[in-house]
Parts: C-alpha cells; structure tokens; sequence
C-alpha cells in the first residue's frame, strides 16, 4: 500500500535542514533565483552542507532536497492568496502561545526550560510520521477541551501546513544518537528511527525489540538494534545513526 503523502512527488521528504542551511538557502533564494534549480547548483550546495561541522551525527543532504526545497519556495512566493481559517487565533499573543507550548515540554515532568530555545517537531496526520516545525501559524481550542496548533514544517510550503493536536502529535525536536551512546539505547525503548526506502526516507516512531552490541571501529558505532515501527508494526534492523532520543522519553 502506497503510505507516501503526495508532496513527495514534488518534494522528496526530508525535514532535516538546520537552521544554519535554512539561512544559507534563503540567502541563495534572493540572490540566484535564476540558478536554483540546476542540478549542478544543488549539488554543490548539498556537498558544502554535508562537509560542514553542523551535519555531523545528522542524515546526509541530497541534491534533490536541495532543489526540491528551492521549488516550495518559489511556488510559496508567487502564491498570492492563503486559505484562512475560521474560529482561531493567531499565535501573536505571546503569553499565550508560550503558555500553549510549554504545556507540550513539561510532559516530562521536568522544569521548563526557556522556550525560545526550543525546537519541535509535529506529527503529520497524513502519514504519520515526524516533521521539524518550522513555525506556529495559530491555533484553536476544540470543543473537547484539547487545544491544536497549525504548523509550516521546515522545508515546506504553505499547502502542506497541518492542524496538529498539542497533545498527541506535538513534541520538542528529537536529537539523534552519538556514537558513544549507544549504551543509553534499551530494549522497550521509544525512539524515532529513519526509515529509508528507496524512493523515499521518513523519521517514525519505533520501538526498540532487540540489541546486538558489537564492538566499535573507526566508523562509530557497529551495533544493530531490531526496531518495530508504530505505524505499520513492520521490522527491521537499523545502526545507531538512523535512531533519534525523543525527549519527552526518559533513558533508563
């Protein structure tokens, strides 16, 4: 069955840009429009990001990314009319959003930390997997009580903003595994693994079944973790640098 939402015709998904790129990019965006979507282009560019320090212990950029991020903004930038939604509040008001989203942080039980330090990701209704935020547009209180931001994830353009439920499908960003770490990795854990395909590679919850501790070399970490994914209860074995810590979960 065909999970993949339709943006990845268009775009292949990857929400892994860091901000640092993100900047680079929009700088590129305003002064080379006319180059942005060559492939020799792009491919220079993923190559200066996959050297850089920033990407170290994160998933390699391809140059389709890169192009395909530049064609969502300029399809984002030549749209003139954005659907508004009726019965909902801009998240201008900034006691009440930063109310809203440390309602989301203190999960853990844990003190607050500030939250324009935070960074989150959201939970696409459409496949169930895990996207970076880029922004919160507004938001909305449901007649059950329960509260739902309306999110641009990092990467994507306004057709793809989603309703998300504060709750269940909003998080603060999960941080990728070092190679000195895997000893913090149990069996029962959650984390966010990288599933990759072949047309495709999506970030989605997992539960730890088994671990096969091997010795490491120069390359990091040589272990292999058995994961069973949530939404579709597949299996699969995986290394370390496809696995992500959720915060929100506490490390025996």
């Amino acid at each position: 069955m065909d999970r993949l939402r339709p943006r990845q015709r268009q775009r292949p998904v990857f929400s892994g840009f860091t901000k640092a790129e993100i900047e680079k990019m929009e700088k590129f965006l305003m002064e080379s429009r006319e180059l942005l979507q060559s492939k020799e282009f792009c491919q220079k560019i993923a190559r200066s990001f996959n050297s850089s320090s920033g990407r170290a212990g994160k998933p390699i950029v391809k140059w389709a990314e890169v192009q395909s991020w530049f064609i969502a903004r300029q399809q984002e930038s030549t749209s003139k009319n954005e659907s508004k939604i009726p019965e909902t509040c801009p998240l201008n008001d900034g006691h009440q959003s930063t109310q809203i989203l440390k309602g989301v942080v203190s999960k853990v039980g844990e003190k607050v930390p500030d939250i324009s330090e935070l960074e989150f990701e959201a939970k696409s209704s459409k496949d169930g997997a895990w996207y970076d935020v880029d922004n919160f547009l507004t938001h909305r209180f449901l007649s059950s009580g329960e509260t739902e931001v309306r999110v641009r994830f990092v990467g994507f353009g306004a057709e793809e903003d989603e309703w998300v439920n504060v709750k269940e499908a909003l998080r603060e960003r999960s941080i990728p595994f070092e190679h000195t770490e895997c000893h913090k990795v149990k069996v029962g854990d959650l984390v966010l693994c990288l599933q990759e395909r072949r047309d495709q590679a999506i970030y989605y919850d997992a539960h730890i079944m088994e671990i096969e501790r091997k010795m490491h070399d120069i390359r990091g970490c040589r272990c292999l973790f058995l994961i069973r994914y949530e939404h579709d209860g597949s299996e699969e074995r995986v290394r370390l640098r496809r696995l992500c810590f959720i915060p929100s979960q506490q490390i025996r």
